[in-house]
């Protein structure tokens, strides 16, 4: 038997500050997208590159919003329209079927997040992703880097990102999973390892681990994201 999938135009939101270097290789891929009737919304935190005149021509809007992952994101979903929303870093590469996934994936849930894959070639980078990825499905927590996708009613309904320097894709996905459980993506997305490799691959799993286990135990996201820094 065929299951009918109903069909639900996407807005994609890409938060950006300074990235010019990264971001037109997403938006080239997401053109596809456009042409299908989905929009792509690009909101520039105050970047002093070229990232604006990039985003421009590539994307359906280009937003002016204070620094801020959060703040940058709900702005561009206040000024989006359709009926899904799914929120992409600009360092990111996603399959061919995205938006088919997520469509499906919708049918059967009111969020839900992608597989990622780093773009290095070390082993540990493989090692590191499956367990992030296993994590997220275990737990019910999706972090940025998967691409987390949700119905705009279901956003609104757990009031947006929390307007936090840091952990707020943790934090939206523990008010989401209240509703309703993720569905998790096998696809995967490819993400930068720009930071594992710049800062080293051990130092950045202790730091995330750390930052993680701060945040568990309720130290606030202003100083956590100092440690980040």
């Amino acid at each position: 038997m065929t299951i009918k999938v109903r069909i639900m135009f996407v807005s994609i939101i890409i938060p950006v500050l300074n990235e010019e270097n990264s971001i037109k290789e997403l938006l080239q891929q997401l053109q596809v997208c456009r042409q299908q009737g989905h929009e792509v919304i690009v909101v520039d935190g105050g970047s002093h590159d070229n990232t604006h005149s990039v985003a421009d021509s590539l994307s359906d809007k280009v937003i002016s919003s204070e620094a801020g992952r959060a703040l940058q994101m709900n702005n561009g979903a206040t000024q989006s329209r359709h009926e899904v929303l799914w929120f992409l870093h600009a360092d990111t590469l996603i399959p061919e079927n995205a938006i088919e996934q997520i469509q499906q994936a919708l049918n059967k849930s009111d969020w839900g997040r992608f597989n990622v894959k780093l773009s290095g070639s070390h082993i540990l980078f493989r090692i590191i992703e499956a367990m992030m990825n296993v994590r997220s499905c275990v737990s019910g927590i999706a972090t940025g880097d998967q691409g987390i996708f949700v119905k705009r009613k279901v956003f609104r309904q757990v009031n947006e990102y929390s307007n936090i320097p840091l952990m707020e894709d943790v934090d939206l996905s523990r008010k989401m999973k209240k509703l309703s459980k993720p569905v998790c993506l096998k696809y995967t997305l490819i993400t930068s390892s720009r930071r594992w490799e710049k800062n080293g691959i051990s130092s950045t799993i202790l730091l995330m681990w750390k930052l993680r286990f701060l945040y568990w135990i309720g130290v606030s996201p202003e100083y956590l994201v100092r440690q980040y820094r």
